[in-house]
């Protein structure tokens, strides 16, 4: 159930992401953010 709810968290913060990145360069950094939210997470 857990992984469920995370993949979801995830899934939606990808989404908001690309939606609210204009440039290649503000891809990575987003990336990079969601990377460090899984890693606090975890």
């Amino acid at each position: 159930m857990l992984k469920k709810i995370m993949l979801i968290v995830v899934s939606v913060t990808v989404l908001a992401s690309l939606s609210g990145c204009n440039t290649v360069h503000g891809f990575g950094e987003d990336i990079q953010h969601l990377g460090g939210a899984i890693s606090r997470a975890g």
